[in-house]
């Protein structure tokens, strides 16, 4: 027996997945117009060489969407840049630091405006980790700095000038993943560090970003065994007690990628996505694999038809990314 409406476009609200090619894919198609998928996150694969044939693959997404239209892109600028020229070159975040605030807000202000123009509804971005580890393979220079104040000095206006210019931003990876030597696409990195380390340096630019009103969050694969055994991303003591309650975070925490190498080779994409959603995230990324979509939501709509607790949860988050996109002023068709 199948999940019920409710069960598929709730749970389905909660998927954001990625396709391959330049036009939507019938499947993913079908997803979206079924409210199978909460939305879209676009790589490489996905950009067309004009803007005009952009635009109209993410009016396509937005189009048939039954329930949210978020549109996401990982355009951070540097070597993590999804969308290539004539878009705005943003150089690294290191070398970003070096201006003054006000240059950085409105800097990220035209990357906001040019973003929602082509489409988008969020940015996968800032990065706020911080560059407290020199042999990190994966953040570097995508980092405002090697300590807390320099990258919550830079981090912040960037983030409030992307949403000023009409996108998300998305404040990431909590609680940290700048101290790690392994690189979560492809290990579950480990950080030996105890709970008063976080909270006096990792913890500083995620709680600056919560009380500045940045809109979202992104979680890390990243086990921290002083706080908990679970990768943070899985993790309800990270999720909820910490960004939640003693952060006091209010807005939509996006999972990092299921289908990285930290999660999926220790977890099926139906224990991932169920023990994500319990920890307190919102929306979960599935960034290629539509097979994996599907069986996520498939395990969500389990649980949410056979467990009471479950199913608030749910709503809750589903709740937390409608607001996020009316807050954005963002279109939200109706059920």
């Amino acid at each position: 027996m199948g999940p019920t409406n409710r069960s598929s476009v709730v749970c389905g609200s909660l998927i954001v997945g990625g396709f391959h090619g330049h036009a939507l894919t019938a499947s993913f198609e079908k997803a979206l117009a079924t409210g199978e998928r909460g939305g879209a996150i676009l790589f490489r694969r996905n950009i067309p060489s004009s803007f005009d044939e952009l635009r109209t693959l993410t009016k396509s997404i937005r189009a048939v969407a039954k329930l949210t239209a978020i549109v996401g892109v990982d355009q951070e600028g540097g070597r993590v840049a999804r969308i290539g020229k004539p878009a705005m070159v943003i150089p690294p975040a290191r070398e970003l630091a070096s201006q003054d605030p006000e240059a950085l807000f409105r800097l990220a202000e035209a990357q906001g405006r040019e973003l929602a123009s082509l489409g988008f509804t969020i940015n996968f971005a800032p990065v706020l980790d911080i560059d407290s580890c020199a042999t990190n393979p994966v953040i570097g220079d995508r980092s405002f700095g090697k300590a807390a104040d320099d990258v919550v000095r830079s981090a912040i206006p960037f983030a409030l000038g992307l949403q000023n210019g009409g996108v998300a931003a998305c404040a990431k990876h909590f609680p940290g993943h700048g101290d790690t030597t392994r690189d979560s696409h492809f290990d579950l990195p480990v950080v030996d560090a105890a709970r008063e380390q976080l909270q006096a340096r990792e913890w500083l630019p995620f709680k600056a970003a919560a009380a500045a009103g940045v809109r979202c969050m992104m979680t890390a694969h990243v086990v921290y065994p002083a706080v908990d055994t679970l990768p943070a991303t899985l993790s309800h003591r990270f999720c909820t007690e910490i960004l939640r309650d003693f952060i006091g975070f209010r807005g939509a925490l996006f999972s990092d990628d299921l289908e990285m190498k930290a999660l999926a080779d220790r977890y099926s994409i139906e224990d991932s996505a169920t023990l994500a959603i319990e920890a307190g995230c919102d929306a979960l990324l599935v960034c290629s694999d539509e097979e994996m979509q599907s069986r996520a939501h498939e395990a969500l709509c389990r649980r949410y038809e056979s467990n009471a607790r479950f199913r608030e949860r749910c709503d809750e988050a589903s709740m937390r990314i409608e607001h996020f996109l009316r807050s954005n002023n963002i279109s939200v068709h109706s059920t």
